[in-house]
């Protein structure tokens, strides 16, 4: 197993959002200076904003990828497990480029965890061809499958990924 996975198997995003994969792509995801690595922390409040996303590579190639961002911990009561809350779908990204180049199909929502300490996974798939126009947006937040839906816009498995944990922040105190 290619060590950079290792993070993503012990905390089960392999497994439960994604299926194993060989890493071919580098991007990069900062909340302000925060770098999002493998299992890092970052507070919602820290997280409100969109994240400036960079896909590695040279802008010279016709290369388009798909970021996908959900949160596999959200409850379902009525789902399978496998079954996951979109935060955000950004597709047509040009490779050597940040996600403002591409277009939103989902807009970005920032983490809400109601209890307990949630993933927030952002996955990079690879086109063949431009999908706007092509893919139609889900039609809600809940419930959704990034598996399924990489099978229905013909995206294969991920070329890379990242996920941070999040859990809801005590409210103030009031005095």
């Amino acid at each position: 197993m290619a060590r950079s996975l290792e993070p993503l198997v012990v905390g089960k995003v392999i497994g439960d959002v994604l299926d194993m994969y060989i890493p071919v792509t580098e991007f990069s995801v900062h909340y302000g200076a925060k770098q999002v690595a493998n299992g890092c922390e970052i507070k919602p409040s820290a997280a409100v904003q969109m994240p400036h996303v960079r896909i590695s590579g040279s802008r010279l190639t016709s290369n388009l990828y798909t970021l996908v961002m959900v949160d596999p911990d959200a409850p379902s009561p009525s789902e399978p497990k496998w079954r996951e809350w979109l935060h955000w779908i950004v597709v047509d990204i040009p490779e050597g480029c940040d996600v403002t180049k591409g277009h939103e199909l989902i807009p970005y929502m920032g983490p809400q965890p109601p209890t307990g300490i949630h993933r927030y996974v952002f996955a990079l798939f690879k086109q063949g061809s431009g999908l706007m126009g092509r893919s139609r947006p889900p039609d809600v937040r809940i419930n959704f499958s990034t598996r399924l839906f990489a099978a229905q816009n013909g995206l294969g498995l991920p070329v890379a990924a990242v996920y941070f944990n999040s859990h809801k922040e005590p409210a103030l105190k009031r005095r």
